[in-house]
């Protein structure tokens, strides 16, 4: 992920006071946290405890650590660590294009609803006559639903 990629996740989808909880490999989220002015938990991936305090946005890569399980029971804990209305947002590796669907539904069977699958250029290259993409990441946004139960 890019930093410009964090700085629009964390500036887009969170408020000043909310939480952020970072599962992601790297500091680039960190450093958009801190360019935003937003606070986060940094756990690692092996850890998924993620804490006690509700967030507004949990960034992760995809797959997760292998302790996790099955997709559904990932989507599951973190519908438990989200404010409603809250995002969890998951890096996608761009390799497998039907994963995308594959952890929607899963997200759904969890609880948490669809709101946004982002493709954002990395880096370009220019020839003369045409323009390749070189880089890019999947970003997969659910969030959990504000009314009622949520969907679970």
């Amino acid at each position: 992920m890019s930093h410009a990629m964090g700085v629009r996740l964390v500036h887009n989808l969170t408020h000043p006071s909310e939480l952020i909880i970072d599962l992601t490999d790297g500091p680039q989220l960190v450093h958009a946290i801190v360019a935003v002015g937003r606070r986060s938990h940094l756990w690692t991936a092996r850890s998924m405890g993620w804490g006690s305090e509700a967030a507004s946005l949990i960034v992760a890569g995809w797959p997760p650590a292998a302790d996790v399980g099955a997709p559904v029971e990932f989507f599951a804990r973190g519908r438990r660590s989200l404010l409603p209305g809250g995002c969890l947002a998951v890096l996608l590796p761009h390799a497998d294009p039907v994963a995308a669907v594959e952890l929607v539904l899963a997200a759904k069977q969890a609880g948490l609803a669809y709101l946004q699958h982002i493709v954002a250029i990395g880096q370009s290259s220019r020839g003369r006559h045409r323009r390749q993409l070189d880089i890019h990441t999947d970003v997969l946004v659910v969030m959990r639903p504000t009314g009622g139960d949520g969907g679970a």
